[in-house]
């Protein structure tokens, strides 16, 4: 028996030709729940890539990492060249910042040049820091590990500076290198490079 399928049509389908594609439609309509389920139970990914060491920018790359962690993602830091700074226990807690260049501090970079004045300014910005209670770049590197952010040495890096990793934090993955942190961004819903 064939059945049209428009009205005024050529095309005619048999009762079996309908049955198989009303069973293909099912099928992939059950593939596609079963995608959507799939999809829902993976948390969301972050890959962020730090490669700078000074006290301004040791911020955004740890903020963003715990606040994603907060909300239900798998957060990677991947840090490299200067961004290891803020891995290392004891340089950590001596991250400078430069006045010169940088238009949103308040000294023309002619005085910026001046001997002392990154000392004066990095001093400036840990008082901003101590006097609104921002946490302290080690405090964001312990949230951060206890939230389950990936925080990741480059190893290329670790072995051009010639670091010692037991000087990084405890939790800190070293042994990484631009690969692995190329296929983490692949597979990640938000990359960031800070």
């Amino acid at each position: 028996m064939s059945t049209d399928v428009t009205p005024g049509s050529d095309t005619t389908f048999s009762t079996e030709d309908l049955a198989e594609l009303q069973a293909r439609i099912e099928e992939l309509e059950t593939e596609l729940s079963d995608l959507r389920s799939e999809v829902a139970d993976q948390p969301k990914k972050m890959v962020i890539i730090a490669t700078k060491g000074t006290l301004d920018m040791a911020y955004p790359p740890l903020i963003l990492a715990s606040t994603a962690a907060a909300f239900g993602y798998d957060v990677t830091v991947f840090h490299t060249f200067w961004g290891l700074e803020l891995l290392h226990e004891e340089h950590s807690k001596n991250l400078k910042l430069s006045a010169v260049g940088n238009p949103n501090m308040p000294v023309p970079n002619a005085i910026a040049a001046l001997p002392g004045m990154d000392r004066m300014t990095t001093r400036m910005m840990q008082n901003k820091i101590a006097d609104n209670d921002v946490a302290t770049v080690e405090d964001l590197i312990a949230v951060s590990l206890d939230s389950g952010v990936d925080l990741q040495a480059c190893q290329m890096t670790i072995d051009l500076l010639d670091y010692d990793e037991a000087d990084f934090y405890d939790g800190v993955t070293t042994g990484v290198g631009a690969a692995s942190a190329f296929q983490e961004m692949v597979d990640a819903d938000i990359q960031l490079l800070v």
